[in-house]
């Protein structure tokens, strides 16, 4: 199964911290990471606090997603990450974007990640990534970036 999963960070050593969660992610029993998208520096969107530094990894894996998830809060419990509310800033956050073509509505996952047709920081990455991908249930991934255009976003060299 081909997964994409969001990276982002705005606390502490925020870039390293993407970095290291890429290496997490490349060496997890049962995955290959394929391709990581450049590195973004994003403002932060419905909260306050520093700019977040920003990825999209994409990822074949044969963990079922709620297990691939679990996997993936594990990476950001050994980061710090605590969530004392919404949107809170954090050391580490990596989200579960995409895992195939497959709808995912449980408590605890959500899949496509309802947020990402409103979040340039996961939709310029995820595109340099992968072009033409189509959004399960809402279509190309290209067709909204018009509403996110006006949300800071900048490369990282």
């Amino acid at each position: 199964m081909i997964a994409y999963i969001g990276i982002g960070a705005n606390l502490g050593a925020a870039r390293a911290n993407v970095i290291d969660a890429v290496g997490r992610l490349a060496v997890l029993p049962n995955c290959k990471l394929r391709a990581v998208s450049n590195l973004y520096r994003s403002a932060p969107i419905d909260a306050g606090g520093a700019d977040y530094v920003n990825a999209v990894a994409m990822i074949e894996t044969l963990l079922p997603a709620l297990e691939l998830l679990q996997v993936l809060q594990e990476i950001e419990q050994a980061h710090g990450r605590e969530r004392p509310y919404r949107n809170a800033p954090r050391t580490l956050d990596l989200d579960l974007l995409l895992y195939g073509t497959q709808e995912i509505a449980s408590p605890t996952l959500q899949v496509p990640h309802p947020r990402m047709t409103e979040r340039a920081f996961v939709l310029l990455p995820l595109l340099e990534l992968a072009p033409e991908i189509a959004i399960p249930g809402l279509g190309p991934a290209q067709h909204y970036l018009a509403g996110v255009a006006g949300q800071a976003i900048a490369r990282i060299t």
